[in-house]
């Protein structure tokens, strides 16, 4: 169930979409099919180049993150000293979001099956995150990845709760934007659990009462499990020290932030200024290098220290991971060098910059989405190719 570089039609080496994004206009089919060529070989070349130290790096920061788990789940147990809580918190919160950025979410996307651990491979990873797993990989790399921002197609665009482009209709519901967003930041992960039911699915009929219970049924399994680990062994393993209480708010507060810095990345990614969204009419027909441009356009980086891609699980490097969501994480920076020269080349935008940055951004489009839109005619978002 992992996403792989193509989607169906995306093969193609003729031909091109009915119309295509402003930000491609200028580029002819033979410049557009030679940036595909140009990207499989960066593409190639990474394969090419995995192995030893690879394989080194994902085991290094799986024993780095347990350890902070591990050591910070002890912390806790003598949490009634403020050094310990805070110590305690501190650790189990970068372990969270170590295990479910730079781990988990890349783990599940395959990039580490190559090595054939059992371990550490997409089919067996279940990750720290209330969502089972597989839930997330058939919602997010089998339909976000395949229709990055395509309005109708990636119902990541708003994961059914906000508007987050203009092409989406605007409803009265819409004047939440922003608290809504503010809700979601904190329990983000129940968020996604949530939207990655498919309810508007099953309410519509495409997904079968079947399908539904036994997605309920594994959310319902997986959340028990969280909800154990979290809120009922530490906390009461931590009594024995007069410690349980303020463990339990610990774990809570671990949780809340890994959720707040999850939810800010993903959505740096994704919406801020620069990043372009697309209509099924401009994916008819679309190539691999058509493909490849609605990946770059269609996504946003983070810029920032070594440790920041890290703690983002190199999803600063998101339009690389659009572009390669199979590659191995810790390649990202090595092939952003070269994504962005060809972007330049080509005359692409290529969107980036810190994090403080992105994230004014995503909320100045929140709140301006919240409102209905003005009755002054929008420019064409794509002209014909």
């Amino acid at each position: 169930m992992t996403t792989t570089l193509t989607r169906p039609g995306a093969l193609a080496t003729s031909g091109h979409p009915l119309v295509r994004p402003d930000a491609a206009k200028h580029l002819s089919d033979e410049q557009i099919a030679e940036l595909g060529r140009e990207l499989d070989a960066v593409r190639d070349e990474i394969l090419a180049k995995r192995g030893a130290t690879d394989a080194a790096y994902i085991r290094r920061i799986i024993k780095i993150q347990r350890t902070l788990e591990f050591t910070g789940r002890g912390a806790l147990m003598f949490s009634k000293y403020k050094a310990a809580w805070a110590a305690g918190t501190a650790m189990l919160s970068l372990a969270k979001i170590l295990e479910n950025m730079e781990i988990g979410h890349n783990v599940l996307h395959g990039q580490w099956d190559w090595m054939r651990d059992p371990d550490i491979h997409s089919t067996t990873w279940e990750w720290d995150f209330v969502t089972p797993a597989r839930s997330w990989q058939h919602t997010h790399n089998d339909l976000h990845h395949r229709w990055t921002n395509v309005i109708g197609k990636d119902k990541d665009i708003g994961y059914n709760l906000l508007r987050m482009d203009a092409d989406q209709p605007w409803r009265p519901f819409n004047l939440g934007n922003p608290l809504y967003n503010a809700i979601l930041a904190p329990v983000f992960e129940w968020g996604i659990a949530l939207y990655d039911l498919e309810i508007p699915d099953y309410k519509e009929g495409v997904k079968s009462r079947e399908a539904m219970n036994r997605d309920l049924k594994a959310v319902g399994l997986k959340a028990l499990k969280q909800f154990s680990k979290d809120y009922a062994a530490t906390p009461l393993l931590a009594m024995a020290t007069g410690s349980g209480r303020r463990a339990l708010y610990g774990t809570l507060a671990a949780n809340a932030i890994r959720n707040f810095w999850a939810h800010a990345v993903i959505f740096c990614g994704h919406f801020p200024d620069g990043t372009d969204t697309f209509t099924e009419e401009m994916v008819e027909g679309e190539t691999r290098g058509d493909w490849y441009v609605r990946q770059m356009i269609g996504s946003a980086n983070i810029s920032g220290s070594k440790f920041m891609h890290l703690m983002t699980g190199n999803l600063s490097h998101q339009i690389e991971h659009h572009c390669f969501p199979d590659l191995p994480s810790n390649r990202y920076a090595e092939v952003a060098v070269k994504v962005r020269e060809i972007c330049a080349r080509y005359g692409l935008p290529y969107t980036t910059g810190p994090l403080p940055k992105q994230v004014g951004s995503t909320w100045a489009k929140i709140f301006k989405l919240a409102l209905p839109p003005k009755k002054t005619s929008r420019s064409p978002k794509a002209s014909p190719a």
